[in-house]
């Protein structure tokens, strides 16, 4: 049974305050109700045909505004394979996917035996390593799309125990140079999987032989936008010395200490005080937390000569000098000291990205570097995460007529390329897989609340637009309506 609210009215095809349906809005949302499993939300149903870790946070932060129940499910399914110790894997497995259609699958990560110290779950396979932590930020704007449906499922009760947990993990464990900030151990962890920020720390990892893997990437895209062989072969030989030392922590001979990475910690510490304060307690030591992240950012990994936050090479001790994307994400956080955001400001703009003179969308790296390719995989393309994480950030410290141009390419891009994976940055033209999840959920986001939407990206629901017929709402027991299914629906597998 559907409340009869505004939303129902909206749905019958009322519009965002009278406004008449958006045809991209439309596509957006046929493109999560294609990839929905019953329980999450594949990224692509052919490349990446399992739930991975960062995809659901940012799927759930478009899901908010067409089912926020749909969105609470998605974070909800990916919680309920976390590690004992606190981890939130990379990839949660679905088991009616076969093995062959996905590498590295279920019985290369061995999660169930090789993680058990760590307190793998025995009922589900996951991958073994982690990847960036958006999970508290997509918790809070997903609560705050629908707070009565949320604290009448207790949503926030629920998820805020194991997203502390999640933290605690990365503060405790991974602060491998033992500067405050979090290190990652692969470059899959980091989620730009294949930047030359990696190539110097990777020149250390002997790759594993061309025989011990088999890449079922290269079936659904062409090879010359995907990593090359060497680099996969080092991707794996990683994998595999962790899987081979039961996922302990400290041991690797990667590891890099990221600035698009802790910023996100810190930005979900800010997120995770605010669900604190929801639930009845104190989020001052949160924010005094990410207040500690962001000056340890600015301590460990500023360049003021060059204007720009590198990646520093724990092992190696010492900055790695690529200007990837992931320096400048720390855009997104309030306590980033202003002349920082100048300078970085300077650096988005310049000939390094081009944002907003000589590019669509901000690249993934350097458009002056020696490795730069518009259209190899994090190595140059533009994706629609980055972006829509430097729109906030713009947004954020008041460079509202930037933000706004870059709104306007982002949702331009997304409808001319079918939502694809990532783009020539100079072009628009897609890359990768098309009806990617992503894309299609931050296409949402941008659509809804327009100008509505705070500092803190969070929208009204007053100004949602209209639903699609498969946008279940809940009756006040939290059941779902059409098509709707609950966190405790049969378990499938997201992607990517």
């Amino acid at each position: 049974m559907e409340h009869t609210t505004e939303r129902h009215r909206t749905a019958a095809g009322a519009g965002r305050r009278g406004q008449p349906p958006d045809p991209l809005w439309d596509r957006a949302a046929d493109v999560l109700d294609a990839n929905w499993t019953g329980a999450s939300t594949v990224p692509s149903r052919t490349l990446y045909p399992h739930q991975w870790s960062w995809d659901s946070a940012f799927i759930a932060i478009g899901l908010r505004h067409v089912s926020p129940l749909r969105a609470q499910t998605e974070l909800e399914t990916l919680l309920g394979a976390q590690w004992g110790d606190g981890r939130i894997p990379h990839i949660v497995f679905n088991p009616a996917v076969a093995l062959d259609a996905y590498f590295p699958s279920p019985d290369f990560w061995r999660s169930s035996t090789a993680g058990r110290a760590a307190g793998a779950p025995a009922a589900v396979q996951t991958s073994g390593i982690v990847q960036p932590p958006v999970h508290a930020l997509a918790a809070w704007l997903v609560h705050r799309a629908d707070p009565g449906l949320s604290r009448s499922r207790g949503f926030l009760h629920r998820v805020y125990p194991a997203l502390a947990a999640w933290h605690r993990y990365l503060l405790h464990r991974r602060d491998l140079g033992g500067g405050g900030l979090v290190s990652v151990v692969h470059p899959w962890e980091q989620g730009m999987d294949n930047s030359p920020c990696w190539d110097a720390p990777l020149s250390r990892i002997t790759p594993a032989g061309p025989r011990t893997f088999r890449r079922a990437d290269l079936a659904h895209g062409a090879a010359d936008d995907r990593p090359t062989d060497l680099d996969y072969g080092r991707y794996v030989r990683l994998a595999m010395d962790y899987r081979d030392g039961q996922y302990a922590d400290g041991s690797s001979e990667f590891a890099v200490e990221d600035p698009s990475f802790n910023a996100l910690l810190a930005a979900s510490e800010h997120a995770l005080a605010r669900i604190a304060c929801e639930l009845g307690a104190a989020g001052t030591a949160r924010h005094a937390r990410a207040e500690r992240l962001t000056a340890a950012l600015v301590d460990r990994l500023w360049d003021p000569e060059a204007g720009m936050f590198f990646c520093r090479d724990v092992r190696g001790g010492a900055p790695i000098r690529e200007y990837g994307v992931s320096g400048l994400i720390p855009l997104i956080l309030p306590a980033l000291p202003r002349p920082v955001v100048r300078a970085l400001l300077r650096t988005a703009c310049g000939p390094h990205f081009g944002l907003g003179d000589g590019v669509r969308l901000a690249p993934s790296y350097d458009l002056l570097g020696h490795a730069f390719d518009p259209h190899r995989y994090w190595r140059g393309p533009a994706w629609f995460n980055t972006n829509w994480l430097l729109e906030r950030g713009l947004r954020l410290h008041g460079e509202h007529a930037r933000a706004a141009r870059l709104r306007a390419a982002l949702l331009e891009t997304a409808g001319a390329s079918d939502f694809a994976e990532y783009v020539d940055p100079y072009t628009g033209a897609g890359c990768g897989a098309r009806g990617f999840g992503w894309t299609a959920a931050l296409t949402l986001d941008l659509l809804d609340g327009q100008p509505a939407r705070d500092a803190d990206g969070e929208a009204g629901a007053e100004h949602r637009r209209p639903l699609p017929s498969w946008a279940g709402v809940p009756d006040s027991a939290g059941r779902a309506g059409p098509r709707g299914q609950g966190p405790r629906g049969r378990r499938e597998g997201t992607s990517r």
